[in-house]
């Protein structure tokens, strides 16, 4: 199972016998100050610098979500998916609860984009799905539906196989469907890890599909997060996830570590 995205100029794929992909998360406004007053400004410099300095420190694809109180995201993120074409070749995720937001970005993006994201809920799977069979991109699936974020394995797998019919339903190949099994943070549901991973086996075989994750998430309100973090990441793509929405800076040692272990460097064997 091959996901394909691309900028105009740098084709990155996902697959279970490739490189772990790093989604580079920097460029959102959640819980960063300084990024949402320069957002509400309409101030993108400093989106233009996160941008390179993801790509330096070896994020293979950057997302970009700009969503925050005061700032419209129809007109923002388009100037934003510019801004950072402009600077890096590396592929984009583009990132926003707001559909609208996503078509005005799928308008002047250059490639292949992935869009993060469509949901289990029924009036996501309506206005994102058709998006996604129109401008033929990837886009990222949540295992979350009209009663919330679930917290056991069984309702994750089973909210993914919802979510992959629907696609497949409006048209979507199932390649251009990476499920994110949403993680807990350990400090709040001390069962979170095993049931995330639980879900990453079952899912990689029944449905086949790439998965990702907020790695991060798993350490939130912890102490020593970035030990919980590396050790996570190891954890997720043993299991079976194939790119990882993170600080790359942080874990990309330990992600090529495992990579190399698990035998899918190639850099590293041939």
């Amino acid at each position: 199972m091959e996901t394909k995205v691309s900028s105009d100029k740098k084709e990155v794929i996902i697959s279970i016998d490739r490189p772990t992909v790093l989604i580079g998360e920097r460029i959102n406004p959640t819980g960063r100050k300084k990024l949402t007053e320069a957002l509400k400004a309409g101030d993108l410099e400093i989106v233009r610098k996160e941008a390179i300095a993801q790509a330096e420190a070896g994020a293979d694809i950057i997302d970009c979500n700009v969503n925050a109180p005061g700032v419209n995201d129809v007109e923002l993120l388009p100037k934003a998916v510019k801004i950072v074409q402009e600077a890096v070749d590396a592929p984009m995720c583009l990132d926003s609860p707001n559909p609208a937001a996503i078509e005005a970005a799928l308008k002047v993006y250059k490639g292949r984009p992935l869009i993060n994201s469509v949901s289990g809920e029924e009036h996501s799977l309506k206005k994102v799905l058709p998006l996604v069979k129109e401008y033929g991109c990837a886009v990222i699936g949540l295992v979350q539906d009209d009663e919330g974020i679930p917290k056991n394995a069984d309702r994750r797998v089973a909210i993914a196989h919802k979510i992959v019919e629907s696609a497949e339903k409006a048209g979507v190949a199932r390649e251009n469907i990476i499920i994110d099994v949403l993680t807990f943070a350990i400090g709040a549901e001390a069962k979170s890890g095993g049931d995330v991973l639980e879900a990453i086996r079952r899912i990689r075989e029944e449905l086949g599909v790439n998965m990702t994750m907020g790695a991060s998430n798993i350490s939130f309100g912890m102490p020593d997060r970035p030990v919980i973090n590396n050790a996570w990441v190891s954890m997720v793509i043993a299991a079976g996830a194939t790119a990882l929405i993170v600080d790359a800076a942080k874990v990309r040692p330990s992600v090529l570590a495992t990579d190399l272990i698990l035998g899918r460097d190639r850099k590293a064997y041939t």
